[in-house]
C-alpha cells in the first residue's frame, strides 16, 4: 500500500467509526482525491460524492460559487475553496468535505500566486478550515501533494481536531 492509499484507508476507518460520509470538490487535482478514496475497498459506505469542477463556470453551476468571486479574488483563493466545500456539502448531504483549487503548472502562475500555490478547505458541518500551501515540484508532484494534504486534513477533522 502506498502512502496515499494508507491515508485514504485511515480516513475510511475514522469515517466508519463516526458513521459519517465525505464529499470532495476538486479543481487542480482533477478527481485525484476521490480516486484515492474510492481505491479503498468498502469506500461506498463512507464516500458520498465527488465533484470535479475544473472551470469557473462549473464551480458556479455545480457548487454555487458566486460568479463575481472569481473576478474579486481569483479561483485559487480561500474564499473560492470555502464556497466550493459549502456547495459540495449542500449538494451531497455528506457531513465532511474537502475542496481544492490550485496552480499545478507548469504555466498559470504569477508573482502573487506562483506555480504550486494550492488552497484547500475542509468542512465538518458548518465548521470550515482553509489553508494555503506552496508545493514544490512538477505538475504531478503538486497534484500528489495536494491529494495527500487533503486526506490528512480530513483525517484530522474526523478525529475532532479544530485545525488541520
Amino acid at each position: 500500500m502506498n502512502p496515499t492509499e494508507a491515508l485514504a484507508a485511515e480516513l475510511g476507518r475514522a469515517l466508519q467509526l463516526a458513521s459519517a460520509q465525505v464529499t470532495t470538490a476538486e479543481s487542480c487535482t482533477g478527481g485525484g482525491i476521490a480516486e484515492a478514496i474510492t481505491r479503498i475497498a468498502g469506500s461506498s459506505s463512507w464516500f458520498e460524492a465527488g465533484f470535479v469542477t475544473y472551470s469557473n463556470v462549473q464551480k458556479t453551476r455545480q457548487l454555487g460559487v458566486p460568479a463575481d468571486l472569481f473576478a474579486q479574488v481569483g479561483a485559487v483563493s480561500q474564499e473560492v475553496v470555502e464556497a466550493m466545500v459549502r456547495g459540495a456539502l449542500r449538494a451531497s448531504g455528506a457531513h465532511y468535505g474537502v475542496a481544492v483549487s490550485g496552480i499545478a503548472g507548469p504555466g498559470g502562475g504569477s508573482p502573487e500566486k506562483p506555480v504550486g500555490t494550492v488552497w484547500l478547505a475542509w468542512a465538518a458541518g458548518d465548521q470550515i478550515v482553509a489553508k494555503r500551501f506552496q508545493f514544490d515540484g512538477d505538475r504531478q508532484a503538486v497534484r500528489e501533494q495536494s491529494v495527500d494534504a487533503a486526506l490528512v486534513g480530513l483525517i484530522r477533522l474526523a478525529a475532532g481536531e479544530k485545525s488541520v
